[in-house]
């Protein structure tokens, strides 16, 4: 992994949508990597274990990020020269209980973000092992098929799934998935915990990062 773990610098927290517009209009052509998921999908652990740990704040209640975090990471193979890239911790979908106010202002980040985001920023979509392609899940899917963005799959938690049964149910769920109907370009099984599939997201994370 050529990632520098621990090097991964926070810039800013943007929780206005003049703010987030004023960022895009002075950074057009952001190479990087953004995740977004529903409330209680492990992302700010996943981002942890891709990134390094405490790059991002677990909270202990779910759908708590209320802003568009802006980090800064370098990527660094043996004997090359290292090059820096933008991860984007994005407002989720499935909010946990919030005003009406903030829900409706973290629908306009959101908006504001995929409008206007570099397209060379690969989107990484998380979702939960024991619920995978709710209809949230696949609305977000289908919604992000109206923007220029190539976008990968983290089926995240795959440690929660403890039984024959589970792992049959996830199986059954994904079996009828079409990647390409939903616009999607690869699924990865990750878990955060474990870090089972977290190598292989990562490099397919950056082979598509150094190719765009």
């Amino acid at each position: 992994m050529a990632i520098q773990r621990g090097k991964t610098e926070f810039l800013m927290g943007i929780d206005r949508v003049e703010q987030l517009d004023a960022w895009l209009r002075t950074h057009p052509d952001a190479r990087g990597v953004a995740f977004i998921g529903r409330s209680n999908v492990g992302k700010s652990s996943l981002i942890n274990a891709v990134f390094g740990n405490q790059v991002a704040r677990v909270s202990k209640t779910p759908g708590r990020t209320r802003q568009v975090n802006v980090f800064r990471f370098v990527w660094q193979p043996p004997q090359q020269e290292p090059r820096e890239f933008y991860l984007f911790d994005v407002p989720g979908y499935g909010h946990a209980e919030v005003s009406k106010a903030m829900s409706q202002n973290w629908d306009n980040l959101m908006n504001a973000f995929f409008n206007a985001i570099s397209g060379k920023v690969l989107l990484i979509g998380l979702q939960d092992a024991r619920h995978p392609m709710q209809a949230a899940d696949k609305d977000f899917l289908k919604w992000l098929r109206g923007f220029p963005l190539v976008t990968y799959l983290a089926i995240n938690k795959t440690d929660k799934l403890k039984t024959q049964k589970e792992r049959a149910a996830l199986k059954k769920a994904m079996v009828d998935v079409n990647p390409l109907a939903l616009g999607v370009g690869q699924i990865y099984y990750t878990s955060a915990e474990t870090l089972d599939g977290v190598p292989q997201l990562t490099e397919g994370m950056m082979n598509h990062l150094l190719q765009a």
